[in-house]
């Protein structure tokens, strides 16, 4: 069996799943995982217009008879205590075996719009903290996949960029640090964005600085895979040219 340490300060998984089929795997986040998603069971909206779909997608088409299933529950506007208010119906009812999460745009929103601009960063690991905790109680082996938020000087963003720059990169290191934690996968899409920029502007990648155009959802759909083939060794498949 493979060796678990649960402890009140740290869940960590010592071994990848031992299995690769019929997993569930669980988008969540603020509007760029919604992607405008549905919010009935009809199959053509369910995964939303971004890089879940994109995931999804693919996975599902590749590999039909893996039994496969995808959720997508990321809320458009979402903090991290929107998520954790939620959590309970939108993530560990669904029981994730693969859990991915990219929120802390919507925070550093707040508090940019605060009266006294605090980004009070305690409480957003403290609260971010419990979420994978809370995950990790219900499934052990449950591989954690954490998106590092992102933001470019495109648009209205030009104007507080300073602000943004500094908040959201302070939140991407507390998301490392608990990434450490809970041996968590990291998907850090700033390089991604940064190198593409070298070909084309910010605003065909991003087009208010915050969300993804059609080929921005492309890059980080890329780059998730890529990351979470370390831990699912299947998603190889798409690093061999095919």
């Amino acid at each position: 069996m493979p060796e678990v340490v649960l402890s009140a300060d740290t869940i960590i998984q010592k071994e990848p799943l031992s299995r690769e089929k019929n997993l569930v795997f669980l988008f969540q986040g603020d509007s760029i995982t919604d992607g405008n998603r549905g919010r009935s069971m009809d199959p053509n909206h369910i995964m939303g217009h971004g890089y879940t779909f994109s995931i999804s997608s693919r996975i599902g088409a590749d590999f039909p008879d893996q039994g496969f299933t995808f959720f997508n529950r990321g809320v458009s506007g979402n903090k991290v205590s929107d998520l954790s208010g939620r959590w309970q119906v939108d993530t560990l009812v669904l029981k994730p075996d693969v859990l991915s999460i990219l929120v802390g745009i919507n925070d550093a929103n707040a508090a940019l719009n605060s009266q006294d601009k605090n980004s009070n960063f305690q409480e957003f690991e403290e609260t971010y903290r419990q979420l994978l905790k809370r995950s990790r109680v219900i499934n052990p082996k449950m591989i954690l996949v954490l998106g590092i938020p992102f933001v470019y000087p495109v648009g209205n963003i030009i104007k507080d960029w300073e602000f943004y720059d500094s908040d959201v990169s302070k939140r991407g290191a507390i998301i490392l640090k608990l990434a450490k934690e809970f041996d968590a996968l990291v998907v850090d899409y700033k390089p991604v964005f940064d190198h593409a920029i070298k070909k084309m502007p910010a605003d065909y990648w991003l087009w208010d600085g915050i969300h993804p155009t059609v080929f921005g959802h492309e890059l980080m759909a890329r780059l998730w895979i890529t990351k979470v083939s370390e831990r699912l060794k299947f998603l190889k498949f798409y690093l061999k040219g095919h």
